[in-house]
């Protein structure tokens, strides 16, 4: 009797600082956007906040929530609309986007269905993907606004979100593969018996970003327990496959 196969793997991907360099350019402006945002809501009396009070508080949302908006909308009444188009506003995107060549020939690679889960807005998503020509090798896009459990937001690194997904694709979780520059994230996922892939190549550079990335991360050389891959790029996932089975 023949062997029975094992089903095909299900790949979720992060976008910023995994397929693409977002600390290069877009990051930067990400940062600004936010803070000026930020000292507006955070600011009395027509007067906007001072740096040091909007830093602080977009750390500790990002800490205490996984993303800074959560804490926005919880203790200041923002509206999620109005915080992500604010911060995701550009004058030249396609000009910001720096990848590495090849990357759709990378991602050809690797055997099963791939889905983009990524806390950014579906519109900036959308048109990251289209410029670098990665729209068709995803089956599906799930960005931040759809990221919702019984009606409310819950972006990553939350384990309920996972587990909706999951059962919602039905993917069983060994079968999955979580391919992530943020540690807490891939913690989570490992938790639910997730697959788990460290990509490594921005890290550096995004530590310049408290909110947007995790410093604690650029301190991390051995790969953690909760790390089944560590690698520097999308390019080595093919020559790591049996690690992932």
């Amino acid at each position: 009797m023949a062997k029975k196969r094992p089903s095909t793997l299900t790949w979720l991907f992060d976008l910023d600082n995994t397929l693409h360099d977002a600390s290069h350019a877009i990051f930067p402006a990400i940062n600004a956007n936010m803070n000026a945002y930020m000292a507006q809501v955070l600011g009395s009396a027509g007067v906007p906040a001072d740096a040091a009070t909007v830093d602080a508080a977009r750390l500790a949302y990002w800490r205490r929530y996984g993303a800074t908006l959560l804490g926005m909308v919880k203790h200041h009444q923002v509206r999620e609309e109005d915080f992500l188009r604010e911060a995701h506003r550009f004058d030249d995107l396609q000009k910001m986007i720096r990848a590495e060549r090849g990357i759709g020939r990378m991602l050809r690679r690797l055997p099963g269905r791939k889905i983009l889960l990524t806390n950014a807005p579906r519109r900036y998503a959308g048109e990251v993907l289209r410029h670098l020509g990665l729209q068709r090798h995803f089956a599906q896009h799930i960005a931040i606004e759809a990221m919702r459990v019984h009606g409310r937001l819950r972006p990553k690194p939350s384990k309920p979100l996972l587990r909706k997904i999951m059962a919602r694709e039905r993917i069983a979780a060994h079968r999955c593969v979580l391919v992530e520059d943020t540690v807490g994230t891939l913690k989570a996922a490992k938790t639910l018996g997730l697959r788990t892939v460290w990509i490594t190549r921005y890290l550096a550079s995004s530590s310049n970003f408290p909110g947007l990335a995790a410093p604690v991360q650029v301190n991390l050389i051995k790969r953690p327990v909760y790390v089944d891959v560590k690698v520097k790029s999308i390019g080595e996932l093919s020559k790591n496959l049996r690690r992932l089975r």
